[in-house]
């Protein structure tokens, strides 16, 4: 039976806003996890929110499209793993938690000397290389079961916007549902 603190966090992930921005997180991946197949060498970036997601990439905005409705289509047949992608801010955002919190502990009671903090120097490197091992796969597992979903359900794309800011093009996919 699950506790009141997971019934509330279940309630929390669910809510509309909440959900629609995993929705598009879980939407984004899966459009770069596409894009990736079809143009393995090109460098790509994503931004999610609550009214879609802005994909940054030199790509031509009919390729853009296709592979936002292929994504799309793919994630309602079942697909849910595409929501889920090595190089997403949640997995950086856990390595640097888990290796700064392994620094700070292998600095527990060390004086104030640099001398004293330059021992335990392989100790603080050896704890954040433990701590990056674990953060790979506790990375895929948050953004599995928290910052994206790989269920799309009533989403839907209603424009994809192409801009460009200097050398920088970049696309706009704006959603509802």
């Amino acid at each position: 039976m699950p506790s009141t603190l997971e019934t509330l966090f279940q309630q929390f992930l669910g809510s509309p806003t909440i959900s629609t921005i995993r929705r598009n997180h879980g939407l984004e991946h899966a459009t770069l996890h596409v894009l990736s197949q079809r143009h393995p060498k090109l460098k790509m970036a994503g931004h999610s929110s609550g009214n879609g997601f802005w994909l940054l990439g030199d790509v031509p905005t009919e390729e853009v499209k296709t592979a936002v409705e292929e994504a799309l289509r793919r994630m309602g047949a079942g697909e849910h793993n595409l929501a889920v992608h090595a190089n997403c801010g949640t997995n950086f955002v856990t390595a640097g938690t888990l290796a700064g919190i392994a620094g700070a502990l292998s600095m527990f009671g060390v004086g104030r000397r640099w001398q004293d903090r330059l021992e335990r120097l392989t100790l603080a490197a050896s704890l954040a290389t433990i701590a990056l091992i674990i953060a790979h796969p506790l990375g895929l597992k948050i953004q599995e079961q928290v910052t994206t979903s790989g269920v799309p359900g009533g989403l839907r794309v209603v424009e994809i916007i192409p801009t460009q800011r200097g050398n920088i093009k970049a696309h706009q996919v704006i959603t509802r549902g």
